[in-house]
């Protein structure tokens, strides 16, 4: 189904796709690719939307500092001096939190009109030319991002992008997830999660990761065992601190590299990606008026953002996230649903 989601300031339109398939239904807007709903059943086949998001373009458009839903990219997290090298060369971006940049910024690809490639009952295909030189990266580059459902109730995101030039493709998607239902804020933190990591990466005070990989053993960045989300976030822990949270790099160790579950509702999910990173931000710094009419404050939804590790391209014994002239690139995510 398709539907008008707003208009933009300069006339062109933007839109609502909504797909279907076991039991799931998601809507996914052309502005920014942004997953805009999620509805999901319960243990009991009640339907509610997992997922944060605003009410129609304007929102994503005006609203969305803490990007909701969005398609992150060329360069998901944070790099150092917003600066890297590359074939030679040093490529410059632009600061947008102190010297570093995040998320590819100030110049979004989540807040940018995609191009409607394919529609179908349970699956869409949203595209995005960047030139050369966009955002500071080399390279025309063509994306794709693909969101579809499966028959068990599996929503795969995958992307695929091409560039004529060595580049740096590290996609990842945004999403803020409350399972007991966005509206119901106060749940969101206590959120049971595990998370199969056996290092995560510490940030220093400006939120760069300092080269360490972590053993989580004994620090309240275990999750290897399942535990509220809540339990120890308020830990007396440098990395929180400087966090003001969990906003950390853990290692994909296995699949699944995530497990989400609320208690209240039986809605678990489960994350199974070819990325070898996963970031946990338990939504420290939110602070939006969200859709419904929801306000979504301080850690009312949580995002599990697959990627590669961030700042890798300073730490070359990470892996790395380039992509050859002429190179395919290719990642996929799934977020695996069920209820018990």
């Amino acid at each position: 189904m398709t539907e008008l989601f707003g208009t933009l300031p300069d006339g062109s339109q933007a839109h609502l796709y909504t797909i279907s398939r076991g039991g799931i239904t998601a809507s996914v807007t052309d502005y920014g690719a942004a997953l805009v709903r999620l509805l999901v059943p319960d243990a009991t086949g009640a339907l509610s939307d997992v997922v944060l998001g605003y009410d129609d373009a304007n929102g994503y458009r005006t609203a969305n500092g803490a990007a909701l839903g969005a398609t992150v990219g060329r360069n998901a997290n944070r790099l150092k001096g917003s600066a890297f090298e590359l074939s030679g060369k040093t490529w410059h971006l632009t600061p947008n939190e102190g010297e570093n940049n995040l998320h590819s910024g100030p110049d979004f690809f989540f807040q940018r009109l995609w191009q409607l490639a394919s529609l179908a009952d349970d699956a869409v295909t949203l595209t995005l030319h960047s030139p050369h030189g966009d955002q500071g990266f080399p390279g025309n580059a063509v994306i794709h991002v693909t969101y579809s459902l499966d028959s068990t109730g599996g929503l795969h995101i995958v992307y695929d992008a091409l560039c004529d030039q060595d580049t740096v493709f590290n996609f990842t998607n945004h999403s803020y997830f409350n399972l007991a239902g966005h509206e119901k804020t106060d749940a969101a933190i206590h959120q049971e999660l595990s998370i199969p990591g056996r290092f995560f990466c510490p940030d220093d005070a400006q939120n760069i990761p300092t080269g360490e990989l972590r053993n989580v053993a004994d620090t309240p960045m275990d999750f290897r065992s399942p535990k509220a989300i809540s339990r120890d976030i308020g830990m007396d822990y440098e990395p929180l601190k400087f966090q003001g949270g969990y906003d950390h790099n853990w290692e994909v160790f296995c699949n699944p590299c995530a497990i989400l579950s609320d208690p209240g509702s039986g809605r678990t999910m489960a994350v199974y990606t070819d990325c070898p990173g996963i970031q946990f931000y338990a939504g420290n710094f939110l602070d939006e008026q969200g859709k419904d009419g929801v306000y979504y404050g301080k850690r009312t939804g949580i995002a599990l953002e697959t990627q590669f590790y961030p700042d890798a391209l300073h730490h070359p014994d990470w892996p790395q996230p380039v992509t050859k002239a002429g190179e395919p690139y290719h990642s996929e995510t799934v977020y695996r649903f069920c209820s018990k």
